[in-house]
């Protein structure tokens, strides 16, 4: 929390912050150090106490993140505190700041922030991007405990593709690659016309896909060429994080031999000309403006950044029907995307098409492969219980935000969109909205939602099982 100070010194706002961050870090020092001190020797963990490290920690850091929003008084409600911090470590985006109504003492919103606290929005998204626990791990050696289970907990997609057999040592070259795509996206927009100050914020949630922005419209008003240099990293950010590594050391082509990559890109081109050609018709005029509001509303949805360039609840039903398919896909596995990635709705299409092929073929053995890899049954049971679990809490969610008196529309999308990491969803709650007006009891059920999407629902229903506490 000392570069908040720094900056709030630095822009002569310390009257305002100075206290929240000092406080924040006070609290933060007395309870984690004892803790740190009763643990430090405990180095072995099972993958029970994987599991619950990783979703207590992810909890412990929202508490955390919360207290410099609450403690400066910047969001003065406990509630509104901590969904605004989980909705930044697990880079949603959504935020409940831009309405006088509820927050009167911010009459322009999200731009009546002090800068400390503005770059606090931004630093926990980029810190949540890659893990706090892989975080921790690569960054933070005095933890000194085992790697193996906390990274299998934080990364538990179908495909695990280490770039290392230490995972100590990938994590650190996953943030080596992270930092760097960061400082460049940073040098790019400051020289495309972007203040530091905002192009340091932007890149701080562009790369983790988070989408908080520094101002009340998102990107709605910033240039073309702005937009381009926001798209090009959104759709960075959305793919396999080993694929960068592999490239960064020479192997541009690992890219195009990755199928799921493949895939990605080729959807991220068909969905853009289907938005293109539907909004195009409905304005009756095809612009280049129109396609840079379609790419850039294709990368940001499908990657769950969540940026605003556009108000899509203007355009036609079909394109948000579209949009709302697309932020249960999500980035590539490996990135730092939400969703469901890219390669479990690939291997669940496969799953469908063999399924059909048996029945013609009753007594063949037909694998299920993805590019030249052969897919265990244990993936596959896998890949459809996680399916199950996600679609079963959206549907659970979107009925309770529905007897709390929203709109099918603005639940689902609330849902969905809580669900998927994306921020901005439908209805009430579109891209030019904010979460302000959601009940209490709305937001938990939100906040809840974010953190299972994060991590990726089993990491933290394996703790609501019996088994887990036998």
């Amino acid at each position: 929390m000392v570069v908040p100070i720094l900056i709030s010194f630095g822009y002569g706002e310390m009257d305002r912050d100075l206290n929240g961050f000092i406080f924040s870090s006070l609290i933060c020092i007395g309870i984690g150090l004892p803790v740190w001190f009763l643990t430090r020797h405990n180095r072995s963990l099972t993958n029970r106490d994987g599991f619950a490290i990783v979703t207590f920690s992810w909890v412990i850091t929202a508490v955390a993140g919360s207290l410099p929003f609450y403690l400066s008084g910047a969001i003065p409600n406990i509630t509104d505190a901590f969904f605004e911090s989980m909705s930044g470590v697990t880079t949603t985006g959504a935020s409940i700041i831009g309405n006088p109504a509820t927050l009167p003492h911010l009459p322009n919103g999200i731009e009546s922030l002090p800068h400390g606290i503005l770059f606090w929005r931004s630093f926990i998204q980029w810190i949540g991007g890659m893990g706090i626990v892989v975080f921790y791990i690569a960054i933070l050696p005095l933890l000194g405990v085992g790697g193996v289970q906390l990274f299998k907990a934080e990364v538990p997609g179908p495909v695990a593709d280490k770039i290392t057999p230490r995972v100590k040592e990938t994590a650190k070259l996953l943030w080596i690659v992270y930092v760097g795509i960061t400082f460049t996206q940073v040098i790019a927009l400051t020289v495309a016309g972007m203040s530091v100050f905002d192009a340091v914020c932007h890149a701080f949630t562009t790369m983790p896909t988070g989408g908080f922005s520094t101002k009340n419209a998102s990107v709605f008003e910033q240039s073309a060429a702005i937009h381009y240099i926001i798209i090009f990293f959104m759709f960075l950010a959305g793919v396999n994080f080993s694929l960068h590594f592999r490239a960064m050391s020479g192997d541009l082509n690992s890219y195009f031999r990755d199928k799921e990559f493949l895939v990605y890109l080729g959807g991220t081109v068909i969905i853009t000309f289907l938005i293109f050609i539907a909004i195009s018709l409905q304005g009756d005029k095809f612009s280049a403006y129109n396609f840079q509001e379609s790419l850039f509303t294709t990368v940001s949805i499908l990657t769950t950044t969540g940026y605003g360039s556009a108000d899509y609840e203007l355009w036609p039903v079909f394109v948000q029907i579209v949009l709302l398919l697309m932020m249960f896909i999500g980035g590539m596995g490996g990135s730092t995307g939400g969703g469901m990635k890219v390669i479990r709705v690939m291997l669940l299409a496969k799953y469908g098409a063999m399924e059909t092929r048996r029945m013609l073929h009753t007594r063949a053995l037909i694998p299920i492969r993805i590019g030249k890899r052969s897919i265990n049954e244990d993936v596959v049971r896998n890949t459809m219980g996680f399916f199950l679990f996600f679609m079963s809490s959206f549907a659970i969610a979107t009925l309770i935000l529905s007897a709390m008196g929203l709109d099918l529309e603005t639940a689902v999308g609330a849902a969905a969109s809580a669900m998927g990491n994306i921020g901005p969803g439908l209805g009430d709650f579109g891209p030019t909205e904010n979460y302000a007006l959601l009940s209490m009891p709305g937001k938990w059920v939100l906040a809840f939602c974010m953190l299972l999407g994060r991590l990726e629902i089993f990491t933290v229903m394996v703790l609501f099982s019996r088994t887990f506490w036998k």
